[in-house]
């Protein structure tokens, strides 16, 4: 529960939801330095929450769990995190997801 309190950890969940994301994506939506990003996602990863998988050179990040979605949704709204301010306008970045070039 410690690793999920963070605030940018759950932005970074919230983010990813369903689906998966790459570094360059959470870096463009969330609008943060990679270092701090990877870091974050590390962490994550360290505690079994997130799944990789790799095509090419992009690293895809997903939840390896997807119950813990709805305890990440909770937790934000605890933490005051507006869920309209992270499903609004979506950045896109170059990776083949994003662009469209898969």
């Amino acid at each position: 529960m410690r690793v999920l309190g963070h605030p940018m950890r759950i932005r970074i969940l919230l983010e990813i939801g369903t689906g998966e994301a790459c570094v360059c994506h959470l870096k463009a939506q969330l609008g943060i330095r990679q270092a701090y990003l990877s870091q974050q996602l590390m962490a994550l990863r360290e505690e079994d929450i997130l799944r990789t998988s790799r095509e090419g050179r992009y690293i895809y990040y997903r939840i390896a769990d997807q119950k813990i979605l709805d305890m990440i949704t909770a937790a934000a709204q605890i933490k005051g995190i507006s869920m309209d301010a992270i499903n609004s306008e979506k950045k896109t970045c170059s990776c083949p997801k994003c662009s469209g070039d898969n």
